[in-house]
C-alpha cells in the first residue's frame, strides 16, 4: 500500500516491482499476489489495461490510519482511559497536530490536504475495515506498508 499511496495514481504490478527491487529482490508473482489480495479485500480498485491491471487506492493513507485508531479505541473497555494513555504517548509535535485537528473540526473547516489520494467509496469515509488488514496489506512493502 505504501507504494500505491506514494504515487497517488493507478500503478501496475511492474511499476511496484521495479520500485521494490531497488531495495531488495522480490518476485513479480509476489507483488501480483499482494495487489490481488488488496483488491479482493477492497483496499484497491483495478482497471484492466491490455493484459495487465492498474491498481489504485480506494482510501487515503490518512483515512486508513484514522480507521485503525478508531478500531483500537472502540475495542477498549474504558475509551477515556485509552485516550488519556494515548495522548500521554504523544510528542509535542503530535499534540500540536491534535490541537490543529480539533480546531478544524470545531470551526467546521476543511481538513488538511496533505494527501490527495482518491476518497473512499464507502459512506463512513474510512475505506475498508482495518481489522481485515491485519495480514499486513503492505507485506510487499516491508518497512512502511502500513
Amino acid at each position: 500500500m505504501t507504494r500505491v499511496w506514494k504515487w497517488n495514481r493507478p500503478v501496475t504490478v511492474r511499476e511496484v516491482l521495479e520500485d521494490l527491487q531497488q531495495e531488495r529482490s522480490i518476485a513479480y508473482t509476489t507483488v501480483m499476489t499482494v495487489l490481488d489480495n488488496l483488491h479482493q479485500k477492497g483496499w484497491v480498485r483495478r482497471e484492466a489495461e491490455g493484459r495487465a491491471y492498474r491498481y489504485e487506492a480506494v482510501s487515503t493513507r490518512a483515512a486508513y490510519a484514522a480507521a485503525l485508531m478508531n478500531d483500537a479505541w472502540t475495542q477498549s473497555d474504558n475509551p477515556a482511559a485509552a485516550l488519556v494513555a494515548f495522548f500521554g504517548m504523544m510528542s509535542d509535535e503530535q499534540r500540536q497536530a491534535l490541537r490543529d485537528a480539533l480546531r478544524i473540526i470545531r470551526d467546521g473547516g476543511e481538513e488538511p490536504v496533505a494527501e490527495t489520494a482518491t476518497a473512499p467509496e464507502d459512506a463512513e469515509g474510512a475505506g475498508p475495515n482495518p481489522a481485515d488488514a491485519q495480514e499486513n496489506p503492505g507485506s510487499a512493502t516491508r518497512g512502511g506498508g502500513r
